[in-house]
């Protein structure tokens, strides 16, 4: 079922000092289920802000957002309740091994299926022989991979991940990306992503470009080839 995320004339700024800072001026977005989002920018433009506006866990200064979920407007509360998050830092918590890590978001549900249905996001993500490994046992790649698998594990509408290659060296950064995109496309989740990566943005199928205040969407290269070759 489609989920939407609708974000119309939308300012922000914070304050440093006694001074006020723009980020951007009346911007417009939509995020939809089953597409990929990139966006990029120059540092300090605003892209982590953008990005928790769009998940519902900050408040732009002006504009409103709206969260569409079976074509009726709900709450910002539910939007985040369907989401998942993945971080460049990982955030796994150390005394918990990898399997009872990706199981926790729905332990706090108490969904009595939640250690079945971690195991089986295990084996997407190709860590099946790591189960009972703590983060502090695990590589940078194989901690990504366990919080790619919680971020999804609860079949949520959307992942909203924030350099989530950042902390990876290139080789292991292309197999995350890969992973992310395709377990995402499975599950039929929206991925919107913040990367300073070309070849990461350049997955998505839609380029969010911000600068100046300004934001600029474009379809990417692969989106336009695909859109050719239908």
């Amino acid at each position: 079922m489609s989920s939407s995320i609708l974000i119309e004339q939308v300012h922000h700024q914070f304050s440093l000092g006694q001074e006020k800072i723009s980020l951007f001026n009346g911007i417009n977005a939509s995020i939809e289920s089953g597409h990929s989002y990139a966006i990029v920018g120059p540092s300090g433009v605003g892209k982590s802000s953008l990005l928790l506006i769009l998940a519902g866990l900050e408040m732009p200064t002006k504009g409103k957002v709206r969260y569409e979920y079976k074509s009726q407007q709900a709450l910002l509360s539910q939007l985040r309740q369907r989401s998942g998050f993945i971080f460049q830092q990982f955030h796994l918590l150390p005394e918990l091994d990898a399997l009872n890590n990706i199981a926790l978001p729905l332990k706090l549900k108490g969904d009595k299926e939640a250690m079945t249905k971690a195991e089986k996001w295990l084996v997407n993500v190709g860590l099946k022989g790591r189960a009972h490994h703590k983060p502090t046992q695990l590589s940078g790649g194989e901690q990504q991979r366990v919080a790619i698998a919680r971020a999804l594990v609860s079949e949520p509408d959307f992942i909203f991940a924030d350099e989530p290659t950042g902390n990876l060296d290139e080789h292991t950064a292309k197999q995350i990306a890969e992973l992310m995109y395709s377990c995402c496309r499975e599950s039929n989740a929206a991925l919107v992503l913040v990367t300073h990566s070309e070849d990461l943005a350049s997955q998505a199928d839609y380029l969010f470009t911000l600068g100046q205040g300004k934001l600029i969407i474009s379809p990417s290269k692969q989106l336009s080839a695909q859109q050719v070759t239908a």
